[in-house]
Order: C-alpha cells, then sequence, then structure tokens
C-alpha cells in the first residue's frame, strides 16, 4: 500500500488505527552561507502513536546540548542561528522517528559550513622569457564552494584575450603555447568566483617580460596540457548524464593545432563540441556508449603529439525496485524487494527501524540481499523497513512499513457523494476503502436491493463502480457495501444523468478560392446544467490554434467563429470544432478545400505537321482541387506585332490534344493557358516554331465605304488585311467602279495602301465599287460590290416661309416649304431655323443684330420657337442643310411677341417700422415684359406659431411709385410681404420680406431681423433728399431698452454716395465703426454660445420653415450664410391665393421642346455658339427670395 494511502488512513482513522512512522519530509544538502540569518535542517513524520524525533551526526547520537539550537514541537526539524562560531555542525545527520510499533529513519543530510576562500599571501618573482618561448602563469586557486569561475584579468579589470595560441586550463592556469612581445605586461591577475557564496577574490599581480630575439627557433608540437609527467595516457571517469570536458594544449612555433578523434569509433553527433580554439573537446549528457579511448593531436609542419584519455563512465546507485508499504493482516505472507543499478554494481544493506536485520530474527523469515520474505506475519513483525544502496558514488534509501492489523472495512469516500455523467458515457462511482484482511465490495441500486449484475456494470479492486453506455434510467442512488471477516460497512452514492453535447460545423466540406475569406461557424447545444463549463476549441489537421488566432491577425477566432483572410493552399485541411464541458466532449469536423487557378501545362509537343494545320499535345498540370474547364491556346507570329501572343482556339477541359487550323506565311509559336472555376493559370512555356509556306488571299476587304470633302469627289476606303490574312508576299489592292445601272465598262486601279480618290462627273451619283486583295502568289476570291456615293455640294435653294404663329409672348410656330430633292445635292439633314430681336416695343430701342439657332432634323415644313423675349420685334429665316453644310437663308419674316407678365422686383426692404405703421420700398423687374401697371402688394402676420394671419392685398397702381406706407398694424407684431409687379397680361412672381413693429414707446428705426447678422452684404443707402442726414442704428432681438448699441452719422450729399467708398479705410469715423462692429459681433457669438447651451434656438432657418411662401419657397440668397434644406415644414390654416390675375410664365419654355436634333446653337456662318440657354427662366427665381434686410439700403 503507497505510504501517502497510509498516511490518509492516518489522518482519518487515527483512532482506529495503530500505525508505525512514516518520514514525510526532510532536509537534502544543507549549506550554510554567511548571508542567511538561520540554518533550519528540517524532519517530519506521521505515526499513531504520534512518533518522537532523535538525531545522529556522523553516525554518533547528536543530542541538542548547544543552547543556540531551536528546536520544533511535535516535529524533528531544528535551527542553527547564525551566531558566532558554527563550523563544528558540520557533518552528516540523519533523524529517526519512532513510536511503539518502530522507527522510520531519514537519507543523511550533509550540512556544510563552508570557509571563505583566499588566496595565499605571496610574492610572486617575475618571469622572464625569450620571445617564442612557451610559459605558463598558474593560477591555484582556493578551495571553496563549487561552482568555480575563473578569470584572468589586467589591473583594469580587462580580460586576457585568448586564442590558438593563449588558454585558460579547467584548473585555471593560464597556458602560452609561444610568446610575443605584446604578451609583455606586469598586471597578471586570476580572479576567482564562487557565485554561491557571493564572493570574488584576487591572486597577487604577476610580471612577465618577453625579451625579443633575433633568431626565433621553430619547433614541433610538446604537450604541456596533460603534463608530461602524466605520459601518453591518462585516465578520467566522469558520472553517466554529466558533461565531460577533455582539454589538450601544446606549446610549439608555429602554434599547433589541436584535433580530437575517439579511438575505435566515432564522436557522439549533436553531443559534441569543440571549444577554445579545438583545445577542448565538450561532450554533454555522457552515456555509457561514451566510454572508451579518445585522443588529441596537436600539430603543425615540424610534427605532431598526441595524449591518449581512457574515459571510464560510472554511476551513483538508482532504484530499480523499492521496497512497497502493506498493510497485511495476521497470518498472512508477504515480501519486500530491493533492487538497485549502477557502476560499480551498488551493495544492499536491509535496516529494520534503523538497525541492522540481523539484530530482529524472526522465525520463518528469510531475508536476501534483495528481498524479504514473511511467513505467518504476526503483529509484532510491524516495523519499519530501510533498504540502503551504496556504491563509491553515492548511497540511496528506501523505506517501507509493514504493518499487521484486523480491522473491519474503513470507506474513505464520503457518505451520500453526488455524480453526474452525460447519455452514452461512462459513469464512475467511488467507493474506496482500507480493510484487512481483504474485503470483498459489492454495488445494489437502493429501491432494488440486490447486487448489480450485467456487462455493464464493473466493480474495481479499489471498490469503485464503472456503469458503461449510460442511459436516463441509471439516474438514481447506489447503495456500495464493503464486507470482510471482521464485519462490513456501506455508503451510498447518487448519479444523475445529462444530455450529451452536440456539436455542427458550417458550412460543410467548404470550397473556397485562393485569397477570399473563409468562415466557419460552430453551433453547439448542451445540457443546461452543463452550459456554464461548455468551452469551444478549433483545430486544424490536428493541431490546436491560439485561443484567439494569429499574432498577425489573418485567423481570427471569436468562440464559435472561426475566420480565415487570404485563404492560401496551406490553409486547405481538416477543421475540427471541439466542445468540452464538465462531463463530456464532442466534436464536428469539416474538410476545407482551397481552390486555386490551375499550374500552366507542361511539355508542349507538335506533330502531324502540314501547310493549314498542325496537331498540338500538352499535359495538364495540378488542377488545384477545382477541375480544368477549358484550355485556351495562343499563338505568336503576327509579324506586324512580334511578341504579341492572340487567342487561336479553345478546347476542352477533358482533351489534352488539337489540331490547329493554321494560315500561310506565318512562323507560329503556340502556348496553352489552362482555365477551372477559379481562373486561368499562366501560360506555358512556348512550343517549337512551325513555319507555313505562302499562298493567294483568302479573303477581300471588308468595311468599303467613302469619304469626299468636295464635290463630284469620292475617296474609297476600306478596312486593310491583317498581317495574319495576307497569306503571303506583295499584297496589294485592285478597285474598280462604275456608274450604277450605266451600261460601261469597269474602272480599275491597283493600289497598295487602303484608300484611292477618284473624280467623278456628277454631284452625290450613286456608284458600285469592288476592291480584291492579290499578292505574288494570286487573288483573292471574287469581290462583292457595294453602292456608294459622290461627294456632295450644299442646297442651292431655300425655304419659303408660309408664316408665323404666335403662341403667346415667348413661344411661335413657323411654317415653310421644303426644297425639291434636286436642289439638295445630298443627304437632306434637315432645316434650320435663324431669329434675332430687331427692337422692344415697350422702349422703341433697337437691339444688335444677334442671331439665335434651331435645327430641325428631317422632311419636315414647321417647328416651334421658344424662349423669345415678350413685347419685342424678331426677324426670322429658314434654311436646309446637308451633310455638306448649310443651303441659302429664306427671305427675313418679321414678327412681334406680345406683352407678358414682368419679372419679380428686383428688391423689397422695409426702409422704416413703428408700432403700428411700416414703410416697404422696392426697384423695378429685370425684365418688364410689357407695360407696367402698377404692383400688388400683400401682407400677412407670422408670429413664432404654426398658425399665420389672414392675407391682406393692396393694388399700387401707380407703377412709378417705388415705396408704399403702411398703416393700422399691430403693435410688436411679424409681418411677411409679398410684392408682385403687374402688367396688363397678369401679375409676376412675389418677391418676399419679413419685419417686426416696435411696442409702445419705440422709436421707429430700420428693420432689423432676428437679431444683428453682421455676415451679410450690405448695400449704399438709397438717398431720397440731397443733403439729407440719416442716423443708423443696430439693435438686437429682445434686449428691452438697451436700443443703441453704437451710433454713426452718415452725412449723404445728393446721390453721389459712391463718393462714400473711396479711400473709405482712412475714415476716421470708418475705423471707428469698424471696431464697433468688432465688438459686437463678439458679445453676439458669446450670446449665441451660452444660448446653445442653455438649449436655446438660435436658426433663422426655423424660422423660414415655419412661414414660407404661400406660393413657393424661393431660392435663398447667397448673400446669407444660412444653411438650408429640403425640409418643408406644413402650415396649419388655409391661405388665400396669391396668383391672383397671373399668368403662367411664359418664359418657361425649353429648346429641347422643340427643337430636334443637334440643339447646339450656332452663329451665322453655322460655327458651334454652344447650347441655348434659353431654358433658364424655366421653373426658376431670379430673386432675392424672403432675404432679412440688415439696414435700408438700396441694391
Amino acid at each position: 500500500m503507497p505510504i501517502i494511502l497510509i498516511i490518509y488512513i492516518l489522518n482519518k482513522f487515527s483512532s482506529a488505527l495503530k500505525i508505525v512512522p512514516t518520514i514525510t519530509k526532510q532536509s537534502k544538502v544543507q549549506v550554510a552561507f554567511p548571508f542567511d540569518e538561520y540554518f533550519q535542517i528540517e524532519c517530519e513524520a506521521k505515526g499513531n502513536p504520534e512518533p518522537t524525533f532523535t538525531w545522529t551526526k556522523d553516525g554518533n547520537p547528536f543530542y541538542f546540548t548547544d543552547h543556540r539550537i531551536i528546536t520544533s514541537n511535535n516535529s524533528g526539524t531544528f535551527r542553527i542561528p547564525n551566531e558566532g562560531h558554527i563550523s563544528h555542525f558540520q557533518g552528516k545527520y540523519r533523524c529517526f522517528a519512532s513510536n511503539k510499533l518502530g522507527i522510520a529513519m531519514s537519507e543523511e543530510i550533509e550540512f556544510v559550513v563552508p570557509s571563505v576562500p583566499k588566496f595565499p599571501k605571496e610574492k610572486i618573482d617575475p618571469l622572464e622569457v625569450e620571445e617564442g618561448d612557451p610559459i605558463v602563469l598558474p593560477c591555484n586557486p582556493p578551495k571553496g564552494l563549487p561552482p568555480l569561475h575563473i578569470y584572468w584579468m589586467n589591473i583594469e579589470l580587462e580580460h586576457i584575450e585568448q586564442d590558438e595560441r593563449v588558454y585558460m586550463s579547467q584548473k585555471g592556469d593560464l597556458y602560452f603555447a609561444n610568446v610575443e612581445e605584446k604578451d609583455s605586461r606586469n598586471d597578471y591577475c586570476c580572479f576567482a568566483a564562487f557565485p554561491r557564496l557571493r564572493t570574488i577574490v584576487q591572486k597577487m599581480p604577476m610580471k612577465l617580460t618577453v625579451n625579443s630575439s633575433n633568431s626565433i627557433k621553430q619547433r614541433k608540437p610538446k604537450l604541456l596540457l596533460p603534463p608530461t609527467e602524466s605520459g601518453s595516457e591518462s585516465s578520467i571517469t566522469i558520472l553517466k548524464g554529466e558533461t565531460l570536458l577533455l582539454e589538450c594544449f601544446a606549446e610549439g612555433l608555429p602554434t599547433p593545432q589541436v584535433d580530437w578523434n575517439k579511438i575505435g569509433g566515432d564522436l557522439p553527433k549533436g553531443r559534441e563540441t569543440k571549444e577554445n580554439y579545438g583545445k577542448t573537446l565538450k561532450i554533454e549528457n555522457v552515456s555509457y556508449q561514451d566510454k572508451g579511448n579518445y585522443r588529441c593531436t596537436a600539430s603543425n609542419f615540424l610534427g605532431t603529439a598526441t595524449h591518449d584519455f581512457h574515459v571510464i563512465v560510472e554511476e551513483p546507485p538508482r532504484w530499480t525496485k523499492k521496497p512497497q508499504s502493506a498493510v497485511y493482516s495476521t497470518g498472512s505472507n508477504g515480501i519486500l524487494l530491493c533492487e538497485a543499478e549502477g557502476e560499480p554494481q551498488p551493495t544492499i544493506k536491509w535496516r529494520v527501524n534503523g538497525s541492522p536485520i540481523d539484530n530482529h530474527p524472526f522465525a520463518g523469515d528469510v531475508v536476501f540481499p534483495k528481498e524479504i520474505s514473511f511467513t505467518n506475519l504476526q503483529p509484532n513483525h510491524t516495523a519499519v523497513y530501510q533498504c540502503e544502496a551504496s556504491n563509491v558514488h553515492g548511497t540511496i534509501l528506501a523505506s517501507a512499513n509493514v504493518d499487521v492489523v484486523d480491522v473491519r472495512p474503513l470507506i474513505q469516500t464520503i457518505d451520500g457523494e453526488n455524480y453526474a455523467t452525460v447519455v452514452g458515457y461512462s459513469a464512475f462511482l467511488h467507493c474506496e476503502f482500507f480493510a484487512s484482511p481483504e474485503a470483498v465490495v459489492s454495488w445494489q441500486k437502493v429501491e432494488e436491493a440486490k447486487p448489480l449484475e450485467g456487462r455493464r456494470y464493473h466493480v474495481y479492486d479499489n471498490g469503485t463502480l464503472q456503469i458503461n453506455r449510460t442511459t436516463e434510467e441509471d439516474a438514481g442512488s447506489y447503495s456500495c457495501w464493503v464486507e470482510n471477516a471482521i464485519g462490513k460497512t456501506a455508503v451510498t452514492a447518487n448519479l444523475d444523468i445529462r444530455n450529451a453535447t452536440k456539436l455542427r460545423v458550417s458550412p460543410k466540406n467548404p470550397r473556397i478560392p485562393k485569397l477570399h475569406t473563409l468562415e466557419l461557424h460552430c453551433e453547439s447545444k448542451c445540457d443546461l446544467h452543463l452550459k456554464h463549463s461548455l468551452k469551444l476549441s478549433w483545430s486544424k489537421d490536428g493541431e490546436a490554434f491560439e485561443i484567439n488566432g494569429t499574432e498577425d491577425g489573418r485567423i481570427i477566432i471569436d468562440g464559435a467563429n472561426l475566420t480565415i483572410s487570404n485563404v492560401t493552399l496551406e490553409d486547405q485541411g481538416i477543421y475540427c470544432c471541439s466542445a468540452h464541458t464538465a462531463l463530456d466532449s464532442a466534436a464536428d469536423i469539416t474538410q476545407v478545400t482551397v481552390l486555386d487557378v490551375p499550374d500552366p501545362p507542361e511539355n508542349l509537343h507538335l506533330s502531324e505537321r502540314q501547310n493549314r494545320s498542325v496537331r498540338l499535345t500538352w499535359e495538364a498540370g495540378d488542377d488545384h482541387n477545382s477541375n480544368i474547364s477549358e484550355y485556351i491556346v495562343e499563338f505568336e507570329g503576327n509579324k506586324e506585332e512580334p511578341g504579341r501572343w492572340e487567342e487561336l482556339t479553345r478546347v476542352q477541359g477533358r482533351k489534352t490534344t488539337v489540331i490547329l487550323p493554321l494560315a500561310p506565311f506565318v512562323r507560329y509559336q503556340f502556348r496553352v493557358i489552362a482555365m477551372n472555376e477559379v481562373g486561368r493559370s499562366q501560360p506555358s512555356q512556348p512550343s517549337d516554331h512551325h513555319e507555313t509556306p505562302p499562298a493567294a488571299p483568302d479573303r477581300n476587304p471588308q468595311n468599303i465605304r467613302v469619304q469626299a470633302s468636295q464635290p463630284k469627289e469620292m475617296i474609297i476606303k476600306w478596312e486593310p488585311l491583317k498581317s495574319m490574312e495576307q497569306n503571303g508576299p506583295g499584297l496589294e489592292y485592285r478597285v474598280t467602279w462604275k456608274p450604277q445601272g450605266a451600261p460601261v465598262e469597269w474602272e480599275e486601279e491597283t493600289v497598295t495602301n487602303h484608300t484611292l480618290r477618284v473624280m467623278t462627273p456628277a454631284v452625290y451619283a450613286p456608284y458600285d465599287v469592288q476592291v480584291q486583295a492579290i499578292n505574288q502568289l494570286g487573288s483573292g476570291p471574287a469581290p462583292q460590290s457595294v453602292t456608294l456615293y459622290s461627294g456632295e455640294d450644299y442646297p442651292d435653294t431655300a425655304p419659303v416661309i408660309h408664316g408665323v404663329d404666335v403662341i403667346n409672348s415667348t413661344l411661335v410656330k413657323v411654317t415653310w416649304s421644303t426644297i425639291p430633292k434636286d436642289r439638295v445635292h445630298g443627304r437632306l439633314k434637315g432645316y434650320q431655323i435663324n431669329w434675332w430681336k430687331t427692337k422692344s416695343l415697350l422702349d422703341g430701342r433697337t437691339h444688335p443684330k444677334e442671331v439665335n439657332v434651331l435645327r430641325f432634323s428631317g422632311q419636315r415644313n414647321s417647328g416651334m420657337v421658344p424662349s423669345l423675349d415678350a413685347f419685342s420685334e424678331f426677324h426670322l429665316t429658314v434654311l436646309a442643310y446637308n451633310s455638306k453644310g448649310a443651303g441659302p437663308e429664306s427671305e427675313p419674316y418679321i414678327f412681334q411677341t406680345p406683352e407678358g407678365v414682368p419679372e419679380q422686383p428686383t428688391f423689397l426692404k422695409v426702409i422704416k417700422v413703428d408700432k403700428d405703421t411700416a414703410t416697404l420700398s422696392w426697384g423695378l423687374p429685370k425684365k418688364l415684359n410689357g407695360n407696367l401697371t402698377g404692383y400688388l402688394l400683400q401682407y400677412q402676420i407670422i408670429n413664432d406659431t404654426d398658425e399665420i394671419g389672414e392675407l391682406n392685398d393692396i393694388n399700387i397702381t401707380t407703377p412709378s411709385k417705388p415705396s408704399w406706407h403702411l398703416s393700422n398694424l399691430n403693435a410688436t407684431t411679424k409681418y411677411k410681404f409679398y410684392l408682385r409687379a403687374c402688367t396688363s397680361q397678369g401679375c409676376g412672381k412675389p418677391i418676399t420680406e419679413e419685419s417686426s413693429t416696435l411696442g409702445e414707446g419705440s422709436k421707429g428705426i430700420g428693420k432689423i431681423s432676428e437679431g444683428v447678422n453682421l455676415t451679410q452684404k450690405t448695400h449704399p443707402i438709397e438717398v431720397f433728399e440731397p443733403g439729407a442726414e440719416h442716423i443708423v442704428r443696430l439693435m438686437t432681438k429682445n434686449w428691452g431698452d438697451n436700443d443703441s448699441i453704437f451710433q454713426d452719422v452718415i452725412e449723404t450729399r445728393g446721390r453721389e454716395y459712391a463718393g462714400l467708398y473711396d479711400d473709405i479705410s482712412t475714415q476716421g469715423w470708418f475705423i471707428g465703426l469698424m471696431c464697433a462692429i468688432a465688438l459686437l459681433t463678439l458679445v453676439l457669438l458669446t450670446v449665441c454660445f451660452v444660448k446653445r447651451n442653455r438649449g436655446g434656438k438660435y436658426s433663422v432657418k426655423e424660422k423660414e420653415d415655419l412661414h414660407p411662401d404661400p406660393e413657393i419657397q424661393s431660392v435663398k440668397d447667397e448673400t446669407f450664410g444660412e444653411y438650408s434644406d429640403s425640409d418643408e415644414k406644413p402650415l396649419k390654416g388655409s391661405l388665400r391665393s396669391l396668383n391672383r390675375d397671373m399668368q403662367p410664365t411664359e418664359s418657361a419654355d425649353s429648346l429641347v421642346e422643340y427643337g430636334e436634333g443637334d440643339h447646339a446653337l450656332f452663329n451665322e456662318d453655322g460655327s458651334f455658339i454652344g447650347a441655348y440657354a434659353g431654358s433658364k427662366e424655366k421653373g426658376s427665381v431670379e430673386s432675392n427670395g424672403s432675404s432679412t434686410a440688415t439696414f435700408p439700403l438700396r441694391a
């Protein structure tokens, strides 16, 4: 029975069992380092009754008589404080733990008290040698606690350089094979380091003088190490497993080289190294095979010197069989075995309770060196048996407790233990016990009360029950009964059955192209009781991935997901997702196939060579998991483009041979490309060359056409034959032609290029034309005729205008007569209308001639002309045009357009407001489009709500008056104003403005909207009276009575306000004004920032969205820095139409709606002048919209 089990029994059943002592802990070698506070020698043991402890030192009893020793209770451990002299404590200790049943003995514990190493104080005589002589500088380091490290340095602590000539031996001596003048120095110092003692000691410096010599004699090698007195052979003993170091150093000139070999064998490969320029042979982890003779050979060109090392490999004792502790019942038999190996062979001695076994004879017991046999064991056999194996390299000790007891079974497993497993797995229910004599174990289900039987049940010797292939019916409580001759005992165990964990990896067996991204998912399902312990892991071909994938991020593992980017061929394999829970594990795999383009085909071979064909054969390359779908055969041989490869044919992927059709007069070379579902392979290596003989052309030129720039001219052109189509040298073209349908002979001409100019007697006449290819070997096939026309001329007559019908103020319809076909002199492309404005009917002013052009394709006799100016007089002509160009114009036709509605006024400003009045000023429209009859002014209340007020109308019948004074307004109310200009045809589009009336007691000022916006453009002041003085005040909204922030007086002189801006930067008032504006800007920005942080609104856009133009939301003036978007908020309530008496905008016509074909504009000479821009008016509003004014200034 193992010692650990005996200790467990002792702890659990100490009151019931008497057990011999067992050493549970002891020290090994203990070193008394001078820097430690104390030195503890440990010895602990267990037993029943509690053991007592005694010690021996160097084989003699050791008593704790020194008052400095500190002992431990219930333990043999003691401490020696690092106080005073402790060297007398050095020795080998052994601990004995005893009770009335036996005595346990520890292994020897060596206590080492190292001395402080020192070099002896000595006077070292200087050394003097001749140049080239050998010398040895001895170190003779002091003895101390190993390991020992030796260094040779100078007084500056710089290492003495070692090389092939200078070498330090294992003992620390410094050897010179031959000295040089540079070796002279007076500070050769040997340092000995003892790292475990944290000590370094230095030998007295040595002086070496090298005298130069004019006659240095060369000499053959002579060994200095091993020294000459050791002879030509020496023996070395090394322990198995240690490192063997053999060293050889020879003096001589030139410096000898050292080589090593093993006599009768080879040096062990992989474990041998040569160090220190070959002077040291090092063999690590020595084994018995390394024993034998090793030879070092030192040589130069004058001779050699050798030394043989006889290496003996030995080994300390090691156990092959150790005696085992056991518990026996009275009258039983037993045996203890003890075997050890080593070199030399260890001797074995038996002890009982620490004493030689000869002192404890029992009748019937047989003692051999390697075993003890017991017969009829009795309680007095209870003892501790020690086996000690030793040779010259050490001693090992093994102990075995023999306990002879009789006791009823003692079950160590806890009663009522809970177990769980999953369906289909094996369940293990434990019932560990101790019994003497031996006991019988049986299991049964609690509710069945009979032993379990069947092949699914197995009871182990230690009492454990194994249930194979469990099912849900196996859940429940089980009883374990243990019975021997003394009595019986039982415990219960509870078994729970869980559902098995299941996995599914998707997708199954994916096929993924190289460089794509692979994503695998592992779907798991497990019992709810096991969910907390579920862990997933991924592996490929049996090798697990790191938890999170690879460091470069190419492979990422996120729990159940595995992602591989830029897949390579190395990523192909079997991927496994594994799930582990506290009770079971599961795995599922998927085969990942990586697809790539095929490898290039190989070994191209040409056979069956013919004039017009050849057989090409090749071998397929690796298809990289994707079947080859087809092969592309390419050729190179085009004389015009040497080195250019062209596709010749394609072959099904199952075939690797094809007969290729060839053209004459070509020196071919072929290559093959393989294709699969991933893509194309690299091209194969080219085949051998194959040259075909010349032949007559197989085909004639194609795409025969005519090009003419002059009347009656016919420039015949065609696509020339390609190099591969010429079939031979000397290619020419035979061109024949004749008038179509005429009974005349064909005219003929042969040319070498692909164009021919022919002059014909008629304009735009049809001809039959043929072009045939010929070369030095003959003519091509009979050519086919094509119909071509000779060159065109300009039309020579003009259409006659029948009339111009006025549709509205901006649109007319023109009708004309077409010209005869024979007067076109070519292919008619269409008709062109030219028109220009001559004068305005509003003011009678004539306009310079600016011709507008509109073309209509095809044979037609009418067209619509849009985008005309209203109330104006126009001249209009019509002409025909063909591919050559335009013919003569018709006589000009004069027509007039009627009045239309005006454009919107150029600006609308509120120049003065009071609590119930407002004065508005505006500018004339840019285009009146007729006689101005007046204005329509509308206004309504727009306060800060979704509701808007009723729309009020004012008809202003005095068109010359550019202002209006409104009264009866509400105080402190915001209004929106709409102004339209009107003619007899109606009113135009409105311009809008917003302003607020003042409160009680406020002075009338110019309108300021939503605070001062200093980023807006300003306009010069409109002066109504020369010499008048105006005061401009800036005020912000909701600032109460603090109206005036600053004032400035601007003196106006007549309408010469432009003079205000002459050299304005030098005016003092202007500098002051700018400073005030900058200060105001800073204040406003601060207020805006505070309001925004407090959730306040600061958006002009919100106001405009709340009160849009009832008819149209105008485009915002670019002057203002406010943003806009396409959102429009709905308004509550209804509005009366703002379109009263307003006609549709007639200028919204577009040339695109009326013209056909080419809509580009031309000058009178027909040159291109750009796309017609008359559609600018369509759907556009050229106004300031509802812009907010800052001052009553003129636009």
